[in-house]
């Protein structure tokens, strides 16, 4: 590679020559500040690239073919390429480039193409084609406005707008505008728009695999009502991508990102069909700014702010080379606007064949500005389909669908009947499907044509509000007045078939406000009927109450099965009503009125932003609150989805939409902020879908697989039975009641109930040793026998109480005296004795006495006074005779022959059976 010189102005550089390695890869030489020598690759992407351009001149007399810019942050330069051709035959120019970021002027140059070298435009003749090109330098001061997020933040948006002016008039003959980008951006319609189109193939695959499967229509309705709807998963993606037919100037960010939704909506470019679709329209493409659009080729005198001609030819040399800030230091900097000019036309012109595609090809005849996203307009640009075109690409797209769907049911049928055939599958299966698949198709047509319902009335009345070719307004027309007839015509039929047998009645009813809860913990305010309150006997608290009407339906014949066990409306309306619950089948009526209803402020407001927004609103609330209080759909994750999420994301998307409206004026970047907060809110909502289709997959191969004993995984079993409980008990519709609060039963007379006592044993009943009783207790009873013996007559209870009113001891009476210590053999013995209690004699000993216990306590009171009186009498403590003691342990005539523990043990039986 060979070395080349860097010209240098103002301090900064721009590469002069080119050197180009072995294989062909070219590199530029810059300078930097500290004066080093730096080679970059020629084609490197740039910081900052325009794409696509327009005419923003409508009547300009220069044709460019190829207009686009690039700023390299890494040498500080701007480059450019401009190549067309003109009819003028001689004309000498200035020419304007500048640039926009988020509303504001961040670079402008007004040059000479004489000064610049610029040879093909000095001056400009029809015999010679326009062929421009260069490197401007540029300074910190020149893009100091741009901020660095500006670099990595997806979707830039900015424009590069090129004017040119004819001296000899001094008026302006050619504008172009080109969109401005840094490469990084939410739209990936590829990736993402295949990976949602994966998920859609899975939810309709199996919420088609419950509606064939099974022999029991009632059986298999209530399996198919709780797979993910297909309807509720395309509400979804319409309600993304068609916020975008508001009338409101979008920043870039949401058509980017709506246009990985664009396929749900119909809106999917192909060349052949576009070219098809401006054969039939010709060249009346209608009128852009109708919907709120700067169309490409008509006049934008304000866009970039406008133009002072004044400006352009003052004669002034600072002004020759202008920049969008007046300071001192930019004064300074357009010091070097001569030299640079002289180098402008130092760089041969690059393309896609060189390695540099960094450039874009103009917009198509009816696509808006590039860098314009006002209005339904602005959102179609992202897929390059026109706003004239948008009826028929839909229109299209939608009958092809519906020829899918048809044949996909109708091949389902024929590799079923090969599969029996073969013995691949069991002769049983499927038989009712294959026996009724003429039925089964035609219900996926209809079923198709309800969730293109929206689509095909909104895209219908845009093409009237936007004006395009007559042709096309009379097929829109046609259309138009054969789905809506066709789809009211079906939803009354099937209302007027289930209730022909029956009347309404409307009576007075008190209509209460409540209090309640949503999502099982959100207070909520709900409104129900006084009659409906005593039929519940649901426990809800009232807030208030107004007198009202309540109608209902009164069905003549009480024996008619309910709407979902009544196999023949299944048949017949099952792809209008099955999803719903029992009392909740006519939603389906309801349902396609509202989506009526939103296609009408969305189409036929086009071009009315406040009207839009705000009609919507009242719509979107009314029908969140109506539908939160109906909960319309029988599976549970439907009601989550489309009752509370999908209703709150229209409702703020809404909301957050009327700061876009021109009118209020708002910074771009604020813009820039409220588009993200929307992309945040319905990326949940599209994220929450998809986890939807997957727990709706994983419940449809359980409704599937419900014959089957053996289920795998087997770990899921108890998921498998909560779920089929959760079908019976929701299938009911049934409303749950509370059982009342059970009041605390009395207790009944009386409290406690003594079964029997038992006296444990004592360790003073194992004492062998007596304790003399003087020192704590002397009777001086009267009558008292000293040396009365067991058996003998019970002193008297007068003379007990006078006997214990003169004892001398400080004990009460009853009272037994107690050793003041033990020795070591009494504690071994204690011990011993609670090893063996349950087999022990001492511990039974007092428990034992009942049947051979003396005849009075009065002989007892006698030896123990006599005792005591011995005890008296000596001074020093003598044992008792063995003739005195108490001796409690019996023998029986029965015991004779027995072992001292087993008369014991037979004994304490004895006692317990007492």
């Amino acid at each position: 590679m060979t070395g080349s010189r860097s010209l240098r102005c103002g301090g900064f550089s721009y590469p002069a020559n080119v050197a180009t390695t072995a294989d062909g890869v070219k590199y530029v030489e810059t300078t930097t500040d500290d004066g080093k020598a730096l080679w970059l690759k020629d084609t490197r992407k740039p910081a900052l690239y325009t794409q696509n351009f327009g005419d923003c001149l409508g009547s300009s007399l220069i044709n460019v073919t190829r207009f686009d810019a690039a700023y390299y942050k890494d040498n500080m330069t701007v480059l450019f390429h401009l190549e067309g051709n003109t009819n003028v035959a001689n004309e000498s120019l200035m020419m304007y480039i500048g640039v926009f970021a988020y509303g504001q002027a961040r670079f402008d140059l007004t040059f000479n193409p004489c000064n610049a070298q610029i040879y093909s435009l000095c001056p400009m003749n029809r015999s010679v084609p326009i062929e421009a090109n260069g490197i401007i330098p540029v300074s910190q001061s020149d893009v100091a406005g741009i901020p660095p997020i500006a670099l990595s933040i997806p979707d830039f948006e900015g424009q590069a707008i090129l004017r040119i002016f004819a001296n000899s008039t001094e008026s302006e003959i050619g504008c172009y505008s080109g969109v401005i980008t840094n490469g990084a951006t939410f739209s990936h319609p590829s990736a993402v728009g295949t990976v949602l189109g994966i998920f859609v193939i899975i939810a309709i695959a199996a919420s088609f695999a419950t509606a064939v499967y099974g022999d029991h229509i009632p059986t298999t309705r209530t399996h198919y009502a709780h797979s993910l709807s297909v309807l509720v998963v395309f509400s979804v993606f319409h309600h993304i991508f068609y916020t975008g037919a508001l009338s409101v100037n979008w920043p870039s960010v949401l058509p980017a990102f709506w246009s990985n939704f664009a396929w749900s909506g119909g809106m999917i470019y192909t060349e052949s069909m576009q070219n098809s679709i401006n054969q039939l329209i010709g060249n009346d493409k209608g009128n852009t700014s109708i919907v709120g659009a700067a169309g490409s080729g008509s006049a934008a005198d304000d866009l970039g702010g406008g133009y002072e001609i004044s400006q352009i030819y003052k004669r002034t040399f600072t002004n020759l080379f202008r920049r969008g800030a007046r300071s001192v230091g930019d004064k300074v900097m357009n010091l070097r606007s001569v030299e640079a000019e002289k180098h402008l036309a130092k760089r041969t012109l690059a393309n896609a064949t060189q390695g540099y595609d960094w450039y874009g090809s103009p917009v198509k005849p009816g696509l808006p500005l590039p860098g314009n996203f006002s209005g339904f307009a602005g959102t179609l640009a992202e897929e390059n389909i026109p706003a004239s075109n948008a009826f028929m690409t839909g229109f299209l797209w939608f009958l092809i669908l519906i020829v899918i769907v048809a044949a996909s049911v109708t091949a389902f049928k024929w590799i079923a009947e090969a599969l029996v055939k073969y013995k691949r599958i069991e002769g049983k299966r499927l038989t009712y499907f294959r026996e009724n698949w003429i039925g089964f198709t035609a219900a996926a047509v209809l079923r198709t044509m309800v969730i293109g319902f929206f689509m095909i009335i909104y895209l219908a009345l845009f093409q009237f509000t936007y004006k395009g070719p007559a042709g096309v307004t009379a097929i829109a027309a046609l259309v138009f007045i054969l789905l809506l007839v066709g789809m009211s015509a079906a939803a009354g039929y099937a209302c007027f078939y289930r209730l022909r047998y029956g009347h309404y009645e409307v009576k007075r009813d008190r209509i209460h406000v409540e209090r309640r809860k949503t999502l099982g913990f959100m207070p909520w305010i709900g409104f129900g009927y006084e009659s409906q309150r005593s039929e519940n006997n649901q426990p809800r608290t009232s807030i208030g109450s107004l007198l009202g009407w309540n109608v209902q339906y009164m069905d003549e014949d009480t024996q008619r099965t309910n709407v979902h066990e009544d196999e023949d409306f299944i048949r017949k309306f099952g792809w209008l009503s099955a999803r719903f619950r029992r009392t909740r089948w006519w939603f389906f009526a309801l349902w396609l009125v509202y989506e009526f209803v939103r296609a009408c402020f969305y189409g036929g407001a086009a071009g009315q932003p406040m009207t839009q927004v705000f009609g919507l609103m009242v719509v979107e609330f009314i029908a969140l609150i109506t539908i939160i209080t109906l909960r319309p759909f029988e599976g549970a994750r439907l009601n989550a989805l489309m009752v509370y999420v999908l209703g709150f994301s229209k409702v703020a998307t809404l909301a957050l939409s009327a700061a876009f409206d021109v009118r209020f004026n708002l910074a771009r970047i604020t813009t820039t902020v409220i588009g993200v907060v929307i992309i945040v809110i319905q990326g949940i909502l599209a994220t929450l879908t998809l986890i939807a289709i997957v727990f709706g997959a994983i419940s449809s191969y359980m409704s599937v697989t419900r014959d089957r004993e053996a289920f795998r995984p087997r770990k899921w079993e108890p998921y498998r039975q909560r779920y089929f409980a959760h079908l019976e008990k929701t299938a009911a519709d049934v409303p749950q009641v509370r059982p009342p609060t059970p009041t605390p039963e009395e207790p009944k007379e009386p409290y406690f109930r003594v079964a029997s006592v038992r006296r444990e044993p004592k360790i003073e009943d194992d004492d062998k040793d007596t304790i003399d009783p003087a020192s704590s207790h002397t009777s001086v009873a009267p009558g008292a026998a000293i040396g009365s013996r067991p058996g003998s007559r019970p002193q008297t209870r007068v003379n007990s109480m006078w006997g214990s009113s003169m004892s001398n001891s400080n004990l009460p009476y009853g009272a037994r005296p107690h050793r003041a210590s033990w020795s070591t053999r009494d504690c071994n013995s204690f011990y011993e004795a609670q090893q063996h209690h349950k087999h022990s004699a001492s511990n039974r000993s007092s428990q034992l006495m009942s049947g051979e216990r003396m005849s009075s306590k009065a002989s007892d009171s006698s030896l123990r006074d006599q005792m005591m009186s011995d005890r008296t009498r000596s001074p020093f403590k003598s044992p008792v005779p063995a003739a005195t003691m108490l001796d409690v342990k019996k023998t029986r005539p029965a015991d004779k022959g027995k072992g001292r523990e087993e008369v014991l043990d037979e004994r304490s039986s004895e006692e317990s059976r007492a």
